[in-house]
């Protein structure tokens, strides 16, 4: 049996600023993004495309804007609109978590829109070029959400199972006594950091080495991520949890579920309508 650590979820004090772990995570993301994008426009069918330095800082500056502003606006409307909408001022403290990737899925594809609009670049191209850069900044916040002991799991069905986890109840002070979740529990933000972050990111990196028809790359992600969602979400208790043909289904599953959907079709368009009258990838 494990018990949650507990971190402090203030790294560090700066006088009256507290730096929380949550963001720092977030910064991390981002360092992540613009790192692994330098190594992607030396990649030779990327570097065909002319991608720069001078690109990779400016996509990160809108598609910060996206995540922030899609993740929270979707923590509130898909999640706890009721909550938010009695406490309003809630709704800016991002640093205490509750940030929803749909929503800033969501987001960051409308900033990318805007941005390419602006470069001149074909939309379907920078997605492709991003999307490798998505699942390792997805992980970290995971990891974030695992420091502010959020998103707990569900109820173990083997006690024994060696990574079963006492959960500490964030309705009460961490400190000096901590109060607990009723039985041990899979540790879930772990699981999608891993499966949903890091295993997703191999498995689109090693596909995406490689030349592939324009717009396979977005969509392989959103296929990748959009079934190891589901899959994981069978391990963490669900925000809200309804029945669809006599089967249990989740908040996440549900959102999850026209990723996928689109992915297949957008997969099917890149690899037959869009292969018969392809051209040449340029700006």
């Amino acid at each position: 049996m494990l018990i949650h650590p507990m971190p402090d979820p203030i790294a560090l004090h700066l006088g009256p600023v507290a730096i929380h772990w949550y963001g720092l995570m977030y910064v991390l993301a981002f360092a992540l993004f613009v790192a692994l994008g330098r190594v992607r426009i030396r990649q030779p069918h990327i570097a065909a495309q002319r991608w720069s330095k001078e690109d990779l800082d400016d996509m990160l500056f809108y598609g910060m804007l996206g995540v922030v502003i899609g993740g929270r606006l979707g923590e509130v409307l898909f999640y706890h609109p009721l909550e938010y909408f009695a406490n309003p001022l809630e709704i800016f403290k991002v640093w205490r978590g509750g940030m929803s990737f749909h929503g800033g899925f969501l987001g960051v594809l409308i900033a990318m829109a805007v941005w390419a609009r602006k470069a001149g670049r074909n939309l379907l191209d920078v997605y492709d070029f991003i999307a490798p850069l998505v699942p390792l900044g997805y992980a970290a916040g995971r990891l974030g959400n695992f420091i502010n002991a959020e998103l707990p799991g569900r109820v173990v069905s083997d006690p024994s199972l060696p990574w079963a986890m006492l959960w500490p109840d964030n309705a009460y002070p961490l400190a000096p006594n901590p109060v607990f979740l009723q039985g041990l529990r899979h540790p879930s933000p772990l699981y999608q950091m891993l499966i949903d972050g890091l295993l997703v990111f191999v498995i689109l990196w090693l596909f995406a080495r490689k030349q592939r028809p324009r717009l396979a790359v977005g969509a392989f992600y959103t296929l990748l991520y959009g079934c190891a969602r589901f899959g994981t979400e069978y391990f963490r208790t669900p925000d809200w949890e309804t029945t669809v043909l006599g089967l249990p289904i989740t908040s996440g599953q549900v959102l999850s579920l026209p990723m996928i959907a689109g992915a297949i079709a957008m997969l099917v368009w890149a690899y037959t309508v869009r292969q018969q009258g392809r051209a040449p990838l340029q700006r």
